[in-house]
């Protein structure tokens, strides 16, 4: 079953800011790769509130807090970010009346632990330790603000099931109705591998023939990939998490943080979204895999967060020469339609 070939314009309902999470659009991506005859969307998730998908992620974790009381009223809770998750519990521990402590590391940009203090939070950031596990660092901070902080609590996003349950009730079911169909494939980036575990259990729920493919970052160690230094938060993770073991996306694509800055680029200059570097793996993957693709194809991506945290990195031209591997390679113009794959 393929989507039609009309661009859907669906009419968003009318909702509360307050309620968390908003509904957001899908746009055709018709300007991305040209020379392809399949057809690509995109979920617009940048557009939430906080903006990022981790708006969905922090109200489901809150909600299910809430219902099982284990956080009562003027809580507090503490969570390990790299920076969106942080951005979006901030903001909903003030709608709804909790202290929030962010357990952040030094890639955290300044732009988010900025965003957190606005809401209130308090950021704590942790160095990075000799091994080089900066989530590992901050899952051990957690545990040590817990135990100091009378009645503090952890959402745990990397064990939560309401983290792939947000996913799974809300994400994909939109994606599908403005669709008018699944899609043959879906790209998701992978870090807590909650959306990805969420999209796989609609996927296989609703019984859709849809390819799920997991995104990922070269260095990660999701997926029995090897450790290695990151310098871009917000993709991979520095062990298997425990939703992880859940997940098996039909395929997993690791893309290089030179190709992540290809991807966001990309995505800025032929379709004007500035978008975060986790969706610009997503934009290299799919054009790695772009020649496999069959006229008709519809193929679906998560924007998962807004690029504006990223200007000093990212679409910092200074930045990347000097801190990525390939990096000045990235800058380099190219002419091709498709510079993920080779002439």
């Amino acid at each position: 079953m393929t989507v039609s070939d009309t661009t859907h314009a669906v009419p968003m309902p009318s909702v509360s800011i307050h309620g968390g999470y908003v509904p957001t659009p899908v746009s055709q991506m018709e300007r991305l790769f040209p020379e392809t005859h399949a057809r690509i969307y995109a979920k617009c998730d940048f557009l939430q509130v906080s903006g990022s998908t981790k708006e969905r992620t922090a109200h489901f974790l809150l909600d299910d807090m809430e219902r099982t009381g284990a956080l009562q009223a003027g809580g507090t809770v503490v969570e390990s970010t790299s920076g969106n998750l942080g951005m979006a519990l901030a903001r909903q521990c003030a709608l709804r009346g909790y202290r929030f402590i962010a357990v952040v590391d030094e890639r955290a940009t300044g732009a988010a632990t900025q965003t957190m203090e606005a809401f209130g939070a308090q950021v704590e950031r942790v160095l990075t330790p000799p091994d080089g596990n900066r989530l590992g660092a901050r899952v051990a901070r957690v545990a040590e603000l817990l135990d100091a902080v009378p009645g503090a609590v952890t959402t745990n996003q990397y064990g939560n099931l309401a983290n792939p349950a947000a996913h799974a009730t809300t994400t994909v079911p939109e994606l599908v109705a403005s669709l008018g169909a699944p899609p043959d494939y879906l790209y998701v980036a992978m870090s807590t591998t909650g959306t990805v575990l969420g999209c796989q259990q609609a996927i296989e729920s609703a019984g859709w023939n849809t390819t799920l493919v997991g995104v990922d970052a070269e260095g990660s160690a999701l997926f029995g990939g090897a450790v290695a230094e990151r310098k871009l938060p917000g993709l991979g993770a520095g062990f298997a998490t425990a939703l992880s073991e859940r997940a098996h996306p039909h395929a997993v694509r690791r893309v290089s943080e030179a190709d992540m800055v290809r991807g966001c680029r990309l995505l800025a200059r032929r379709e004007g979204i500035l978008a975060g570097a986790s969706t610009g793996a997503i934009v290299a993957a799919i054009g790695h895999d772009l020649p496999t693709l069959s006229p008709g194809h519809s193929v679906a991506f998560l924007i998962h967060d807004g690029g504006s945290a990223y200007l000093p990195t990212v679409f910092n031209d200074a930045w990347v020469a000097a801190e990525l591997e390939g990096g000045a390679d990235a800058l380099a113009e190219t002419v091709a339609a498709n510079p993920f794959v080779q002439a």
